[in-house]
């Protein structure tokens, strides 16, 4: 769903027929998982494809690998593939991406007023112990 959203905005872009930034935006950032893997990669540092599976549980391989890719695309991640056996691939946010990264903080700070005035129990599908594994493993390798 969020390719063909991606697809009509990119479209009408480059044919004139656009005039719209704030749909624009949206559009690079639309998607379940997008705005996660963004404010992941800024603030954790690399991932690769199975810390972000661990992370976020739920999310399908083909779902992830769409989204990971509309992200490269959009230049908003950079993709490395690391010459090893096995082969290792690597995700790290862009400057450009990083530039989305206020309006991200900004939504989070919004959704979760919001969801604290509807006085609701929310249950998040993200594994946040991973995200700290990251956080020391980043710590490690300053070190």
């Amino acid at each position: 769903m969020t390719d063909i959203v991606r697809k009509d905005v990119m479209q009408r872009l480059e044919s004139g027929d656009y005039s719209c930034a704030k749909q624009f935006t949206l559009a690079m950032i639309s998607g379940k998982w997008k705005m996660i893997i963004l404010w992941h990669l800024n603030h954790d540092g690399a991932y690769r494809f199975n810390d972000f599976r661990r992370l976020m549980p739920t999310v399908t391989h083909k779902v992830l690998a769409s989204q990971l890719r509309e992200l490269a695309e959009d230049q908003l991640v950079k993709r490395t593939e690391v010459q090893a056996k096995p082969l290792k691939v690597e995700y790290e946010i862009t400057p450009l991406g990083t530039s989305l990264v206020p309006i991200i903080d900004m939504m989070c700070d919004w959704g979760e007023k919001r969801i604290d005035q509807l006085k609701v129990t929310t249950h998040f599908s993200l594994d946040e112990n991973v995200a700290q594994q990251m956080n020391e493993q980043a710590a490690e390798k300053t070190a």
